[in-house]
Protein backbone atom coordinates (compact mmCIF):
# COMPACT_ATOMS: atom_id res chain seq x y z
CA UNK A 1 0.00 0.00 0.00
CA UNK A 2 1.54 3.29 -1.12
CA UNK A 3 2.06 6.15 1.31
CA UNK A 4 -0.19 9.13 0.53
CA UNK A 5 1.58 12.38 -0.33
CA UNK A 6 1.94 14.90 2.51
CA UNK A 7 -0.74 17.61 2.65
CA UNK A 8 0.14 20.68 0.63
CA UNK A 9 0.41 23.67 3.01
CA UNK A 10 -0.10 26.55 0.55
CA UNK A 11 -3.45 27.72 1.95
CA UNK A 12 -2.15 27.52 5.52
CA UNK A 13 0.90 29.59 4.62
CA UNK A 14 -1.24 32.20 2.86
CA UNK A 15 -3.20 32.64 6.10
CA UNK A 16 -0.10 32.69 8.35
CA UNK A 17 0.23 35.57 10.83
CA UNK A 18 3.08 34.25 12.98
CA UNK A 19 5.17 37.39 12.55
CA UNK A 20 2.43 40.02 12.72
CA UNK A 21 3.76 41.49 15.97
CA UNK A 22 7.31 41.69 14.65
CA UNK A 23 6.22 43.42 11.44
CA UNK A 24 4.08 45.94 13.33
CA UNK A 25 7.20 46.96 15.28
CA UNK A 26 9.32 47.64 12.16
CA UNK A 27 9.79 51.03 10.52
CA UNK A 28 7.31 49.97 7.83
CA UNK A 29 4.68 48.80 10.37
CA UNK A 30 3.17 46.52 7.72
CA UNK A 31 0.90 43.51 8.03
CA UNK A 32 1.88 40.01 6.88
CA UNK A 33 1.27 39.15 3.24
CA UNK A 34 2.73 35.69 2.53
CA UNK A 35 3.77 35.25 -1.10
CA UNK A 36 3.08 31.60 -1.93
CA UNK A 37 4.23 30.52 -5.39
CA UNK A 38 4.55 26.75 -5.76
CA UNK A 39 2.56 23.60 -6.48
CA UNK A 40 3.22 19.94 -5.63
CA UNK A 41 4.36 18.87 -9.11
CA UNK A 42 7.15 21.43 -9.47
CA UNK A 43 10.49 20.13 -10.73
CA UNK A 44 12.62 23.25 -10.22
CA UNK A 45 13.21 24.98 -6.88
CA UNK A 46 14.26 28.60 -6.51
CA UNK A 47 15.04 29.07 -2.82
CA UNK A 48 15.31 32.78 -2.12
CA UNK A 49 15.61 35.06 0.90
CA UNK A 50 12.36 36.95 1.51
CA UNK A 51 10.05 39.21 -0.51
CA UNK A 52 11.06 42.83 -0.86
CA UNK A 53 8.75 45.83 -0.69
CA UNK A 54 7.75 45.61 -4.35
CA UNK A 55 6.89 41.94 -4.06
CA UNK A 56 4.91 42.70 -0.90
CA UNK A 57 2.80 45.07 -2.98
CA UNK A 58 2.46 42.83 -6.06
CA UNK A 59 1.96 39.50 -4.28
CA UNK A 60 4.16 37.88 -6.95
CA UNK A 61 7.81 36.88 -6.38
CA UNK A 62 10.73 38.67 -8.02
CA UNK A 63 8.69 41.47 -9.57
CA UNK A 64 11.68 43.80 -9.32
CA UNK A 65 15.10 44.35 -10.95
CA UNK A 66 16.50 41.41 -8.96
CA UNK A 67 13.95 39.20 -10.67
CA UNK A 68 14.98 40.49 -14.10
CA UNK A 69 18.59 39.61 -13.37
CA UNK A 70 17.71 36.19 -11.93
CA UNK A 71 15.61 35.28 -14.97
CA UNK A 72 18.49 36.33 -17.20
CA UNK A 73 20.92 34.19 -15.18
CA UNK A 74 18.67 31.15 -15.53
CA UNK A 75 17.71 31.73 -19.14
CA UNK A 76 13.99 31.75 -18.34
CA UNK A 77 11.31 33.96 -19.79
CA UNK A 78 8.57 35.26 -17.52
CA UNK A 79 6.02 32.65 -18.60
CA UNK A 80 8.32 29.76 -17.70
CA UNK A 81 9.63 31.42 -14.54
CA UNK A 82 6.12 31.95 -13.16
CA UNK A 83 4.79 28.52 -14.18
CA UNK A 84 3.98 27.15 -10.71
CA UNK A 85 3.42 23.66 -12.09
CA UNK A 86 7.12 23.48 -12.97
CA UNK A 87 8.90 26.13 -10.90
CA UNK A 88 8.57 26.42 -7.10
CA UNK A 89 9.70 29.80 -5.76
CA UNK A 90 10.10 29.22 -2.03
CA UNK A 91 11.83 31.97 -0.02
CA UNK A 92 13.24 31.40 3.45
CA UNK A 93 10.51 33.72 4.73
CA UNK A 94 7.24 34.15 2.85
CA UNK A 95 6.59 37.75 3.95
CA UNK A 96 8.41 41.04 3.49
CA UNK A 97 10.39 41.45 6.77
CA UNK A 98 10.30 45.26 6.60
CA UNK A 99 12.98 47.91 7.10
CA UNK A 100 14.84 48.96 10.19
CA UNK A 101 14.97 52.57 11.44
CA UNK A 102 17.78 53.35 8.97
CA UNK A 103 15.84 52.02 5.99
CA UNK A 104 17.87 48.82 5.63
CA UNK A 105 16.25 45.47 4.79
CA UNK A 106 15.63 43.29 7.81
CA UNK A 107 16.68 39.63 7.51
CA UNK A 108 14.13 36.86 6.98
CA UNK A 109 12.56 35.96 10.35
CA UNK A 110 13.92 32.59 11.41
CA UNK A 111 10.58 31.40 12.78
CA UNK A 112 9.15 31.23 9.26
CA UNK A 113 11.60 28.56 8.12
CA UNK A 114 11.40 26.81 11.48
CA UNK A 115 7.64 26.54 11.17
CA UNK A 116 7.12 25.92 7.45
CA UNK A 117 10.17 24.91 5.48
CA UNK A 118 10.44 21.20 6.27
CA UNK A 119 6.74 20.74 5.46
CA UNK A 120 7.04 22.66 2.22
CA UNK A 121 10.04 20.67 1.06
CA UNK A 122 8.32 17.40 1.97
CA UNK A 123 5.40 18.45 -0.22
CA UNK A 124 7.74 18.99 -3.22
CA UNK A 125 9.14 15.49 -3.80
CA UNK A 126 9.83 15.88 -7.51
CA UNK A 127 12.46 18.64 -7.44
CA UNK A 128 15.18 17.85 -9.97
CA UNK A 129 17.34 20.94 -9.56
CA UNK A 130 17.55 23.63 -6.88
CA UNK A 131 18.93 27.16 -7.07
CA UNK A 132 19.88 28.52 -3.66
CA UNK A 133 19.84 32.32 -3.80
CA UNK A 134 21.85 33.95 -1.03
CA UNK A 135 23.32 32.90 2.29
CA UNK A 136 20.13 32.18 4.22
CA UNK A 137 18.91 29.62 1.67
CA UNK A 138 22.38 28.12 1.30
CA UNK A 139 22.82 27.60 5.03
CA UNK A 140 19.44 25.88 5.39
CA UNK A 141 19.79 23.59 2.38
CA UNK A 142 23.53 22.86 2.48
CA UNK A 143 24.14 22.95 6.22
CA UNK A 144 27.83 22.87 7.17
CA UNK A 145 28.85 22.91 3.49
CA UNK A 146 27.67 26.53 3.33
CA UNK A 147 29.22 27.85 6.52
CA UNK A 148 32.89 28.27 5.58
CA UNK A 149 33.72 31.58 3.93
CA UNK A 150 30.21 32.86 3.35
CA UNK A 151 28.34 33.19 0.06
CA UNK A 152 31.38 33.76 -2.14
CA UNK A 153 33.11 30.60 -0.95
CA UNK A 154 29.90 28.58 -1.15
CA UNK A 155 29.18 29.71 -4.72
CA UNK A 156 32.81 29.10 -5.70
CA UNK A 157 32.40 25.47 -4.60
CA UNK A 158 29.35 25.01 -6.82
CA UNK A 159 30.81 21.92 -8.48
CA UNK A 160 30.55 20.12 -5.12
CA UNK A 161 26.76 20.30 -5.39
CA UNK A 162 26.04 20.25 -9.15
CA UNK A 163 24.08 19.09 -11.05
CA UNK A 164 21.22 18.90 -8.52
CA UNK A 165 22.00 22.07 -6.56
CA UNK A 166 23.49 25.41 -7.62
CA UNK A 167 24.25 28.08 -4.99
CA UNK A 168 23.87 31.62 -6.38
CA UNK A 169 24.60 35.09 -5.03
CA UNK A 170 21.62 37.35 -4.58
CA UNK A 171 20.75 39.02 -7.91
CA UNK A 172 20.40 42.42 -6.26
CA UNK A 173 21.93 45.45 -7.98
CA UNK A 174 24.08 45.74 -4.86
CA UNK A 175 26.01 42.69 -6.08
CA UNK A 176 27.04 44.20 -9.42
CA UNK A 177 30.55 44.76 -8.01
CA UNK A 178 30.67 41.14 -6.87
CA UNK A 179 29.90 39.96 -10.40
CA UNK A 180 32.74 42.07 -11.79
CA UNK A 181 35.19 40.67 -9.22
CA UNK A 182 34.09 37.10 -9.88
CA UNK A 183 33.77 36.69 -13.66
CA UNK A 184 33.91 32.89 -13.33
CA UNK A 185 30.33 32.97 -12.04
CA UNK A 186 28.85 34.04 -15.36
CA UNK A 187 31.49 32.32 -17.50
CA UNK A 188 31.57 28.91 -15.78
CA UNK A 189 28.67 28.34 -13.38
CA UNK A 190 25.76 29.86 -15.28
CA UNK A 191 26.15 27.87 -18.54
CA UNK A 192 26.09 24.61 -16.56
CA UNK A 193 23.17 25.78 -14.41
CA UNK A 194 21.14 26.82 -17.47
CA UNK A 195 21.81 23.51 -19.19
CA UNK A 196 20.71 21.53 -16.15
CA UNK A 197 17.59 23.67 -15.71
CA UNK A 198 16.65 23.16 -19.35
CA UNK A 199 17.23 19.41 -19.03
CA UNK A 200 14.83 19.22 -16.07
CA UNK A 201 12.33 21.62 -17.64
CA UNK A 202 12.19 19.73 -20.94
CA UNK A 203 11.85 16.36 -19.21
CA UNK A 204 8.38 17.25 -17.92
Amino acid sequence: MSTPPPPFPADEIAACRLCAGDFAATATAHVPRPVVWFRPGARILIAGQAPGARVHESGKPFTDPSGDRLRNWLGLGEAEFYDRDRVAIVPMAFCFPGYDAKGADLPPPGRCAEHWRARVMESLPGIGVSFLVGGHAQRWHLGPAATKGGVTATVARWRDHAPRVFPLPHPSWRNTGWLKRNPWFEAELLPVARARLREVMDAD
